[in-house]
């Protein structure tokens, strides 16, 4: 048998698009992560939801830390496997740089840094692309959705 070097080793994600023959609205995504959610993280939404164009947030609907929420309140979020990174993703299917949601004119916008697995955004892979409350965005394991105030586009 041969002997198989440990460095040549590659990891990546394989997405098969079988989500697809259910309703994959953003507004769907969001109302089944609300639904799942207790009283106290649903207000913690809620304030995002009702609130100005300044502000948004992601959480994490599947994968570890399932639950988790990461507010953006800055001009730009970095987002990546690197400790540095503002959404910090422990994963190997996560590039260190992978990804990066800024502020637009209209709202938010989410960028792929170039990373090995890609970004997907509704079951769809872009590299960039205009964020709208719901988007289910998956990253390596992780699939986020983003909030935003829903009066604003």
């Amino acid at each position: 048998m041969e002997n198989v070097s440990e460095n040549s080793e590659l990891t990546s994600t394989l997405h098969l698009g079988l989500r697809s023959v259910v309703d994959t609205s953003p507004q769907s995504a969001l109302n089944a992560l609300l639904s799942s959610l207790a009283a106290s993280d649903k207000s913690a939404i809620d304030a995002v939801l009702n609130g100005g164009p300044e502000k948004a947030m992601v959480v994490v609907h599947r994968g570890a830390n399932k639950g988790s929420r990461f507010l953006i309140a800055q001009d730009s979020v970095s987002i990546g496997r690197s400790p540095a990174s503002e959404i910090f993703l422990d994963d190997v299917t996560v590039s260190r740089s992978h990804a990066v949601i800024e502020r637009t004119g209209s709202g938010f916008s989410l960028t792929d840094l170039g990373s090995l697995n890609g970004t997907y955004i509704n079951n769809q892979s872009l590299k960039s692309t205009p964020l709208q409350c719901g988007d289910e965005i998956q990253i390596g394991k992780f699939h986020l959705i983003f909030i935003s105030a829903r009066n604003h586009k």
